[in-house]
């Protein structure tokens, strides 16, 4: 038998005459991160799927018990920012501008989109994660945006999913890496659904079984109502205990803290948190060892993106990938934790007082005549 590719399609048989489209990331070696090859499958494979009458729905996974997908392929990434220093960083750029065509295309998809969000979910795969209709997590489920560590920001829509989480919890999670389980998604409006991960064959038997109808839309209603029905609205460790948000539990600190006008004061506020949770102290530390000129970034990322469409987003974002990538902070922040891996990044200023305010201008200033998203909207009518 020949190897499997890195995407798996299948077209499983349903009730009424339909089938459910099923898209499994299959790198599980890779913890399934996304490649350009992988992108682009998916990205042909929904437009086909769009047009399909006989497919009601599409359900997204993963391959392996770690990981739905922890990200995109950075260290390719970094190969790009390395060969062409300044840019134009061909490969890298391309990957941005398909990467978001795909998610930009999920969140806007006419079928319902059912994501098994068990695992690691970062990054890359928390774009594809967020723009699906109908997103389960599990008991195992692992969210995080880390890219402060990495000199990179939360893109993939970040801009449009973090400003609509409650209160500040959007710049804290972005500014500190942190990490947040099934109930946080659940609390913060990441996600409806939960199930237990040994219930995954149940869920797809149910979803394979609806009665599915001809209306896109009310295949989406249906498929709602029926996952209401039949997962838990909270979370739970297998055992039946629940699983607590760290982010309901410190809500009031988190908005607390991060209430200044000013990114300066916001991160000494952080830094100066005392406390002996573990959940916190991590945040802190990502935060500390973190690259200031990111911080800065993620800072007007999320109020200059504040007002933006979704078209808007992800052609402003492309933008910012674009000058990011190009930088040397973002290598020299993959080289210390992915490529060298002594975790000791020698950014260019030790902290965000220091970084200049025309620098970051820099990155928000429009490195080509047109972007290349210009045409996005266009998905909608593909």
């Amino acid at each position: 038998m020949p190897e499997p590719g890195p995407v798996i399609f299948e077209e499983v048989d349903a009730a009424n005459g339909k089938a459910i489209g099923v898209i499994t990331l299959s790198v599980e070696k890779t913890l399934n991160s996304l490649t350009l090859p992988m992108v682009d499958l998916m990205l042909a494979q929904l437009q086909d799927w769009q047009h399909d009458d006989r497919i009601a729905a599409v359900w997204l996974q993963g391959t392996g018990e770690k990981a739905f997908c922890a990200g995109g392929d950075v260290q390719e990434l970094y190969r790009s920012a390395t060969k062409t220093p300044g840019g134009p960083c061909v490969e890298a750029e391309t990957f941005f501008e398909r990467e978001y065509r795909l998610d930009y295309l999920l969140h806007i998809y006419p079928k319902p989109v059912v994501c098994w969000g068990d695992g690691i979910v970062m990054g890359g795969g928390l774009g594809l994660f967020m723009g699906c209709s109908h997103a389960i997590v599990t008991e195992k489920t692992r969210i995080a945006m880390p890219e402060i560590t990495i000199a990179l920001y939360p893109d993939v829509g970040g801009t449009w999913f973090l400003n609509r989480m409650p209160g500040k919890t959007g710049l804290f999670v972005a500014l500190t890496a942190a990490s947040i389980n099934a109930a946080d998604t659940l609390y913060a409006g990441m996600a409806r659904y939960f199930a237990l991960r040994a219930r995954k064959a149940e869920i797809f038997d149910l979803v394979k079984g609806l009665d599915w109808k001809a209306d896109d839309a009310a295949n989406k209603n249906l498929l709602t109502e029926t996952l209401k029905s039949h997962t838990a609205a909270r979370a739970t460790q297998e055992d039946g205990s629940e699983l607590v948000s760290a982010i309901a539990e410190h809500r009031e600190l988190i908005d607390r803290v991060c209430s200044a006008s000013d990114l300066e004061t916001v991160v000494n506020n952080i830094l100066a948190i005392e406390s002996d949770d573990k959940w916190l102290e991590k945040a802190k530390a990502s935060l500390a060892h973190g690259s200031p000129i990111t911080a800065h970034n993620i800072w007007q990322q999320l109020k200059r993106g504040e007002a933006l469409s979704l078209e808007e987003v992800f052609q402003f974002e492309l933008m910012l990938s674009t000058t990011v990538v190009r930088h040397p902070e973002f290598a020299e922040g993959v080289r210390a934790l992915l490529i060298d891996k002594d975790k000791n990044p020698r950014w260019i200023y030790p902290s965000v007082e220091e970084v200049p305010a025309e620098l970051i201008e820099q990155f928000f200033t429009p490195p080509w005549p047109q972007n290349p998203l210009a045409d996005i909207a266009e998905l909608k009518r593909a």
